[in-house]
Parts: structure tokens; C-alpha cells; sequence
């Protein structure tokens, strides 16, 4: 009986080792998984300014995106500058489209503006999107920088950002003869009516803002701080961080609802 019972107790106890083990590889490889999926975050994000924020109690997945320096187009900017390209951001917002893992897009702006082809390009796809977008300007978000910032379903600025609002420049030589100007002024209607029709300025308010001649010493144009882009109607509202992810969840749960 001793011997029997002796060796039920060694059974029971090596049992109780095996689980042990087992659970401390579960737990093992639940860690290591944590750090793997936390290890592509970071990577992401430094890579491509980008990251999935999927750890708050509503469930929703919102895409982080930002839109930061210089907006490069066909041209390399150089080394030594910060850039968004638009050739990476166009099929990252197409698979944002298509994807089912993907409720919002936050949209976070610091940027001097850059290539116009580029930025309305990138500001009319932002546009398309079904999902819903929210945008926050923070440091700046100047030149074609301003499409991009109305483009999203509501918007947001901090109080010591600025939105600077300008004609349209070229660089490089430029042919002095009608057609030119003609397509000069062609391509700031395109950036006029769009600005205008995704945000409540009237077009002549905006011209006048961008024609101004008080405010910029060697150059026409406006430099608007938060409150003022928002009195002017540019921007939705004064906000940070906190109120654009609030505004955010508030439209994707009014899109889930409605669909």
C-alpha cells in the first residue's frame, strides 16, 4: 500500500511539474508574442510614421497617420530633409480602404507643404475615404499643407498652430508668356475650390486671405494661428490630441450605426 501510494505521490507531483512547464511556455510565448507585435509597432513607426491604435475600450482600430516636413512629389527632396511621400502614402490609404481591420484615420499634421501635384493628390484620397477622418494640426500646416488639413470629416488645431496661405509658386525657369500665367492661375483654382468646398470659408474670403500684403514681408499671403483658422472657418475647432481621438471614435460609431 505504502510503495503504491509513494508512487501515486511521484505521479501526482511530476504531473504538477509537467504543467507547471507547460504553463510557463504559455506564458513564455505569450510574452514573446507581445514583444514581437510591439517590436513592428515601433518599427512601423519609425519607418513609416505610422501605427494601429487598437488598445482602447471602445474596440475600434484607428489608423495613426502623419503628414510631416516637406510633402515630396516628383523630385527628391535631398538628404537632409524630413519628407512625406506620396508615392508610400497613396497605397497605404488604398489598403486602408479596403481593409476590414480599420474603423478611423487620424491624420496628425506638421508640415511646410511641398509639391502641390503631390499634396492634392494625397489630399483628395483622404477625401474619398469611407472611413472616418479626423485631422490635428499641430507645429504647422502651411502652403498645400491646407487641402490636406481640410480633407478629413472634422478638424481639428492647436492653439499655437499656424496655417500659412499663399498663391501658388513654381520653381525652376519659368516662361513669361500668357499660357503660363493661365496655368498658374488654373492650378490655384484647383487648390482654391477644393480647400473651400471641404471647409465653410467662402472662396473670396480665402483669396483675400491669400493675396494679403501686410503680413509677410517678401511675399502675399496670411499666417493664421489656431484660433484664427478657426474663426476664419478653415479649421472645425481648437483641440489636442484627446479631443480629435474623442471626435474620432464619436464618427465611427455614428458610421457603424448607419451601417
Amino acid at each position: 500500500m505504502e510503495i503504491a501510494e509513494k508512487r501515486l505521490n511521484e505521479t501526482l507531483l511530476e504531473n504538477r511539474k509537467e504543467n507547471n512547464m507547460s504553463n510557463q511556455n504559455e506564458k513564455k510565448k505569450e510574452n514573446d508574442d507581445e514583444l514581437e507585435a510591439k517590436k513592428y509597432k515601433d518599427e512601423k513607426i519609425e519607418k513609416e510614421s505610422q501605427v494601429t491604435l487598437d488598445e482602447n475600450n471602445n474596440n475600434h482600430r484607428i489608423h495613426l497617420i502623419t503628414i510631416i516636413g516637406e510633402i515630396e512629389g516628383h523630385e527628391n527632396a535631398g538628404n537632409q530633409s524630413k519628407v512625406t511621400k506620396y508615392e508610400l502614402l497613396l497605397p497605404q490609404l488604398a489598403s486602408i480602404e479596403d481593409s476590414n481591420e480599420v474603423d478611423g484615420v487620424l491624420l496628425l499634421l506638421n508640415t511646410m507643404g511641398g509639391d502641390v501635384e503631390a499634396g492634392l493628390a494625397i489630399a483628395e484620397m483622404i477625401a474619398s475615404l469611407s472611413k472616418p477622418t479626423v485631422s490635428l494640426v499641430l507645429g504647422g500646416s502651411h502652403s498645400i499643407g491646407v487641402p490636406i488639413a481640410v480633407s478629413t470629416n472634422y478638424s481639428f488645431i492647436v492653439p499655437t498652430g499656424t496655417m500659412v496661405v499663399h498663391p501658388v509658386r513654381m520653381n525652376g525657369m519659368v516662361i513669361g508668356v500668357p499660357q503660363t500665367f493661365n496655368y498658374f492661375r488654373e492650378v490655384q483654382n484647383r487648390i482654391t475650390s477644393f480647400v473651400c468646398s471641404h471647409c465653410k470659408i467662402a472662396k473670396e474670403r480665402y483669396e483675400e486671405l491669400m493675396m494679403e500684403t501686410e503680413v509677410l514681408t517678401k511675399d502675399v499671403g496670411s499666417v493664421l494661428e489656431g484660433k484664427e483658422a478657426v474663426k476664419e472657418g478653415i479649421i472645425c475647432e481648437i483641440g489636442g490630441i484627446s479631443q480629435a481621438v474623442a471626435k474620432l471614435h464619436e464618427l465611427i460609431y455614428k458610421d457603424k450605426a448607419q451601417n
